[in-house]
């Protein structure tokens, strides 16, 4: 059974994912918020995160940053629901940033539970994948 990490401030985008992923034979470990996380991913093994770009008091791109650089070899799939009110000017593409950073798959909340269950399960393919080659 593979163990994923979701870190985020929402605690309703957390049950969702939680209940969700539990139905497909996934164990899943909540932390709300950055701190959490990494308390987290210090006292558990995981074989996936998930992880919100933009929560309180690790914003933006640092909480990508950090989890990739603590474990680079587990997937990381960053999360971003952040969007303009001034719709005429134009937007940095945080999901796009998130890759250069080290996320291996980009999700829009809100996503589906289609794209959640495909953004995990070919993230955790290309990791087998890759682990494989290595011997």
């Amino acid at each position: 059974m593979h163990h994923i990490l979701v870190v985020d401030d929402d605690p309703m985008v957390c049950m969702a994912i939680e209940i969700y992923l539990q139905r497909h034979n996934f164990q899943v470990t909540i932390a709300e918020g950055g701190e959490a996380g990494l308390r987290a991913l210090e006292n558990g093994r995981f074989d996936l995160m998930m992880i919100d770009i933009f929560m309180p008091h690790m914003r933006g791109f640092e909480s990508i940053r950090i989890f990739h650089e603590r474990v680079p070899a587990i997937p990381l799939i960053a999360m971003s629901g952040y969007a303009f009110a001034n719709l005429n000017s134009p937007a940095p593409d945080f999901l796009r940033m998130a890759l250069e950073l080290g996320a291996a798959r980009c999700l829009r909340k809100p996503f589906t539970p289609d794209a959640l269950l495909a953004a995990i399960n070919n993230c955790l393919a290309e990791y087998r994948a890759a682990a494989a080659r290595l011997g």
